[in-house]
């Protein structure tokens, strides 16, 4: 490959430069440093960048948007410290949804066939009662199921089936998922 080819001819922010600047300088300090328990306030922080937060929703104040206005976040769904969301294309994500610490949902990658390595970006989609485990990597283009459970430390490359759990690296199938 021949990196001085790259461009990112026909990838769009979705914002001006200003804006981008903007949002990474209030998550960079405001965001950041807000005390532990003000899940409305960075909601509200998210809604003026463009983010769609449900009620009730709680995002740890260590977790990272890149664009909050590709992400879609429904009513009571959990956000952990330091996961990001690597918002290149859209995120979105149901309700009653836990995803837990440190873990990287990808929207976002690279053509390792064309020469000039030209970025790739595909949306997330992650439907309601799912949850992702600790330190889980999730693929661009995936789409989690109704109420499927990633385990910790695996990594998800392909779309999940509604109600079952998956394990590994990469993440396979294991057993269904049984609610008391």
């Amino acid at each position: 490959m021949i990196l001085s080819k790259y461009s990112q001819k026909g990838f769009s922010r979705g914002k001006n430069s200003l804006i981008v600047l903007l949002w990474w300088f209030i998550q960079g300090t405001f965001f950041r440093f807000s005390l532990h328990n003000m899940y409305n306030f960075r909601a509200w922080i998210l809604r003026i960048f463009g983010a769609e937060i449900g009620q009730g929703t709680k995002i740890r104040s260590s977790a990272k948007f890149t664009y909050p206005w590709k992400v879609k976040i429904g009513d009571y769904s959990w956000i952990g410290d330091d996961v990001i969301l690597y918002s290149l294309d859209d995120i979105s994500i149901g309700s009653n949804v836990v995803i837990s610490q440190k873990s990287y949902l990808c929207t976002g990658s690279h053509d390792i066939s064309d020469n000039s390595f030209s970025l790739i970006t595909k949306p997330i989609l992650v439907n309601d009662a799912t949850w992702i485990a600790a330190d889980c990597f999730i693929f661009p283009g995936v789409i989690l199921g109704e109420g499927s459970v990633v385990s910790a430390r695996s990594t998800l490359k392909d779309c999940t089936e509604p109600w079952y759990i998956y394990d590994g690296n990469p993440a396979k199938k294991i057993k269904k998922r049984e609610i008391k």
